[in-house]
């Protein structure tokens, strides 16, 4: 491990060549092809699952039901293989295909992670089986090329740099892919809430890769984080229609371990191989901006998680046995609507995520304002059912105490 003060002359990668600018018309083409894609992909899965008996059957915990087809995510990898197969037949996409390994490491480790999860959406996986699984995924985007080699720590003198061996590099990725894989698995509990936070998170990170593609020129070195964002992306919006409440199909286990892994994939990319001169030495927030971005976008899911982990464990159960008491099933019994738990939700880790953004791309005290602004805003929207229901209660016991008054 090397730690580098921030400002040292340490080049710790080699910058690729400079682009021709900032491909924002084929950034979306690609996303459009991803959705495109995916959304005809999608009908012709939920026929094969029908016949192929991945079909979820409702379960006392489940909030749908009736028996829905799974295997959704299948769609998914199938929209973001073509998609990116185009980027790379675009010219002005073409030459990020030739500097990293990032772009078909994503695709080799999506095809194990799909292929785990379709296992699991049929035939059914124990725990440790499925973390194999996950953990072997990762362990092909370490080999190909994709890790967390640089950690900017904040402390100290200004703050400091650690450059990662390769050992160290690893476990750091299969760490973070790992934690990133399950958050999005655990939060797969409401119609079109995966799609859609995996849609948000991977938007922000195309959004924050296209600011980092505009600050250094160009550079060919960032294009995989936003072509891979760009695809996912796609994927997502692909899948809402088929899958927003009342869901015609599932994304399975496929579908949201393939969204943690593409997410992890991207975070990794455009964060932690970011180089030094990025931003200026004494810019923190700027420094910061990547590992802020990747806290954002998985606040909520890690925060469920852990207290899901927390819950489970206290009550001598494996953290991976399933219940009741996920974030949207709280949601839901304080009065919200299933479609209200989604948006909300959405709406809590889309100022999260676009907060983080905002601060590399915008004045900062505006940043500060509209988060604030957006985070009093979602916290009222929550919690007006439970206010709601709290005067509804008064307003009975009031009519109770009138009657009972008048009998008296």
């Amino acid at each position: 491990m090397n730690v580098v003060a921030v400002g040292a002359p340490y080049d710790v990668l080699a910058q690729a060549n400079q682009g021709a600018g900032v491909p924002i018309r084929e950034l979306l083409l690609v996303c459009l092809t991803a959705a495109v894609v995916t959304f005809l992909a999608t009908g012709g899965v939920r026929v094969l699952a029908n016949k192929f008996g991945a079909v979820a059957a409702p379960r006392e915990r489940d909030v749908h039901v009736v028996p829905t087809p799974r295997l959704g995510g299948t769609g998914m990898y199938l929209g973001m293989l073509v998609a990116l197969l185009f980027a790379s037949q675009l010219p002005a996409l073409a030459r990020g295909f030739g500097y990293t390994q990032d772009i078909p490491a994503a695709l080799v480790a999506g095809f194990v992670i799909v292929g785990v999860g379709v296992i699991d959406d049929r035939w059914g996986l124990d725990a440790l089986t499925k973390f194999v699984g996950q953990v072997t995924a990762a362990g092909v985007l370490v080999v190909m090329g994709v890790s967390w080699y640089i950690i900017y720590v904040p402390w100290s003198d200004g703050g400091f740099t650690v450059v990662l061996d390769q050992l160290q590099a690893g476990l750091v990725t299969v760490l973070v892919t790992v934690v990133m894989v399950n958050a999005m698995n655990f939060v797969d509990g409401l119609d079109g809430l995966a799609a859609g936070l995996g849609l948000i998170a991977s938007v922000a990170i195309c959004i924050f890769s296209v600011g980092l593609l505009n600050e250094q020129g160009g550079d060919v070195g960032v294009y995989p984080p936003a072509v891979i964002a760009a695809a996912l992306a796609g994927a997502c919006l692909g899948f809402l229609p088929h899958n927003f409440q009342p869901a015609r199909i599932f994304m399975g286990d496929s579908g949201s371990m393939l969204i943690g892994l593409m997410l992890a994939t991207v975070s990794t990319s455009a964060s932690g191989r970011i180089p030094l001169n990025a931003y200026g030495p004494r810019d923190l927030v700027g420094l910061l901006t990547p590992l802020l971005l990747v806290g954002a976008i998985m606040f909520i899911p890690m925060l469920d998680m852990l207290l899901a982990v927390v819950r489970r464990t206290r009550a001598g159960r494996s953290p991976f046995s399933p219940d009741k008491m996920h974030l949207h099933h709280r949601l839901l019994q304080i009065g919200h609507s299933h479609r209200r738990v989604v948006l909300v939700i959405y709406l809590w880790v889309g100022v999260l995520a676009f907060g983080a953004v905002g601060s590399s791309l915008i004045d900062r005290r505006i940043v500060v304002l509209l988060v604030a602004a957006g985070l009093v805003f979602a916290l009222v929207v929550t919690v007006v059912p439970t206010v709601r229901l709290d005067m509804a209660r008064e307003r009975r016991r009031a009519r109770n105490s009138s009657r009972r008054g008048r009998r008296s």
